[in-house]
């Protein structure tokens, strides 16, 4: 069972933390991380392309002129797509691009992403991460002292002087545990849990 060590805000060790092997020794399969990491991404396009049809357009339903005896080409209203002005005829529509993989290949993509931070030494546990006052000159102190600058946050609560505090930093990113997911962990450089997000983890993963 891989242990960890559990770190204070000063970067300094306070404890240490055994790590399920369930959950953080899984090997890494490409195909998985990329089928979830795709699906999140389509997840998150907007599909609100859209255009005017011929209904959409404002304008008489009268026929132009008459259908025969003019000599010119047959016409409906003026919102024909034939004309300029009129509605479009294969325009795009609003769609969603969303799709799901298996229940079971997410969770499982999950756990390799965990694994990949602690196989490359990205894993950094802390024991509470709490700020006095919503100041981001007191976070940015903190994340030095950790070493970090490109690090995926993860909290066991709502915590909005932590949030409000990181909102500013480039490179960082303060999530709840609930929100974990494949892309933001991939993401990131480092990956930085408070102590009892390890326990929600194995919690909902079934560890």
């Amino acid at each position: 069972m891989a242990v960890v060590d559990v770190l204070n805000t000063k970067g300094e060790k306070v404890s240490q933390r055994e790590l399920s092997e369930e959950l953080f020794n899984v090997p890494a399969k490409a195909s998985v991380l990329h089928d979830v990491v795709t699906m999140q991404l389509a997840g998150r396009r907007s599909g609100t392309a859209a255009v005017k049809r011929r209904s959409d357009i404002t304008g008489s339903g009268r026929k132009l002129f008459r259908q025969k005896g003019t000599g010119r080409a047959r016409r409906g209203d003026i919102k024909s797509p034939l004309l300029r002005g009129g509605g479009v005829a294969f325009g795009p529509a609003p769609k969603s691009y969303a799709y799901r993989v298996p229940k079971k290949v997410r969770k499982q993509a999950l756990k390799m992403a965990l694994s990949s931070k602690l196989k490359e030494n990205s894993l950094v546990v802390l024991d509470q991460l709490e700020l006095e006052e919503i100041k981001t000159k007191a976070f940015i102190e903190i994340i030095d002292a950790l070493n970090i600058d490109n690090a995926l946050i993860v909290t066991n609560k709502k915590d909005e002087k932590l949030e409000r505090s990181s909102r500013n930093v480039p490179n960082i990113k303060v999530l709840r545990s609930e929100g974990l997911n494949v892309y933001d962990i991939l993401k990131y450089h480092s990956l930085v849990l408070l102590e009892p997000v390890i326990n929600d983890i194995e919690g909902r993963l079934g560890a």
